[in-house]
């Protein structure tokens, strides 16, 4: 019993070796995604930039003022923030500026719920929406670094780079730390390796009228954005890494927080791994090893210091089980 524990143990490890080698050696081979030099020519593509944000009355103004310094003309995108769960002198504010302001209120508040009310409610045409969260930050080229890239035709759904944009306390250079690495990783290693980068759940680009179809029948209620890359990828949609697309996102600082985030996020990656297990294994026997990919050699893993600590704590105690 105790060498057939030993075996699966091994194999267990064994994989996520081989898979986080594997993608951090292809990531070398990462190429930004090419756009042709008349693109700039073409009509400019529209965005609508979309902030569902709960109950973050001290950044949400700042961000929103942010998002309109965009090296983009103004007349081409839109920034829309739903509030749910703010402050009246905070809407005021909101208000004030040129951006559109959707104030929400929910039993059971979710970003799918926010983001569908949006796209609801918004009128007007617009070719792609923009995702971020309350307290992130666009480069100044961002929009126009997607402009470039969704103007050559070759893509429907681009995933930015986020960068910390604070490292003052430990655990936000840490929190950055990780960031980096599943850049490196999820992301510039899988479009190295031809398939889908993961989503963040913030700085993600999608075709307006593809993610409002597919928006409309999720109901997620933590880590949307696994499931929104599975579907995308359902519809035949690989999403695109662009490294140089690069959004700035508030790191925690907090012990406590930072805690309960890695709750939620290990909770929403066994949640769906559970949800699409069955149709990823019969991707793989199709021959999709991206859908295979994203639905199960991607969620069946632990978080890394998980990994390491668990790794630590067996070699403890198979070595006193044989002694």
């Amino acid at each position: 019993m105790l060498i057939f524990i030993e075996i699966l143990i091994f194999s267990y490890f064994l994989y996520v070796v081989s898979y986080t080698t594997f993608f951090s050696l292809s990531a070398k081979f990462y190429k930004q995604p090419k756009f042709h030099s008349n693109t700039r020519q073409q009509v400019l593509p529209t965005f609508c930039v979309l902030i569902p944000a709960y109950k973050e009355d001290t950044v949400i103004v700042a961000s929103a003022i942010d998002a309109l310094r965009q090296s983009y003309p103004i007349e081409s995108y839109k920034v829309v923030v739903i509030a749910d769960g703010f402050k009246p002198q905070t809407l005021m504010q909101l208000r004030a500026l040129p951006i559109k302001v959707f104030e929400v209120s929910f039993q059971n508040s979710t970003k799918v719920k926010a983001l569908n009310c949006a796209f609801q409610n918004l009128s007007g045409k617009f070719d792609y929406a923009v995702i971020l969260d309350a307290d992130n930050m666009m480069s100044p080229n961002f929009l126009r670094r997607l402009s470039e890239l969704f103007s050559t035709g070759k893509y429907q759904a681009v995933q930015g780079q986020r960068k910390a944009k604070n490292d003052q306390t430990t655990l936000a250079y840490l929190d950055g730390v990780s960031e980096a690495v599943n850049n490196q990783i999820y992301r510039q290693g899988t479009s190295a390796a031809g398939l889908s980068s993961s989503i963040n759940g913030s700085g993600i680009a999608v075709n307006y009228t593809i993610l409002k179809t597919i928006m409309r029948d999720m109901d997620s209620v933590g880590g949307f954005d696994r499931e929104l890359e599975l579907l995308l990828i359902k519809q035949g949609i690989k999403v695109n890494y662009a490294k140089d697309a690069v959004i700035y996102d508030e790191k925690v600082s907090n012990s406590g927080a930072f805690q309960n985030q890695r709750i939620r996020w290990i909770a929403s990656q066994y949640f769906y791994l559970r949800k699409y297990f069955f149709s990823g294994m019969a991707s793989l026997l199709k021959g999709d090893i991206t859908y295979f990919n994203s639905a199960i050699l991607r969620n069946i893993q632990l978080p890394r210091l998980l990994n390491i600590g668990l790794l630590t704590v067996l070699t403890i105690g198979l070595f006193f089980l044989r002694e």
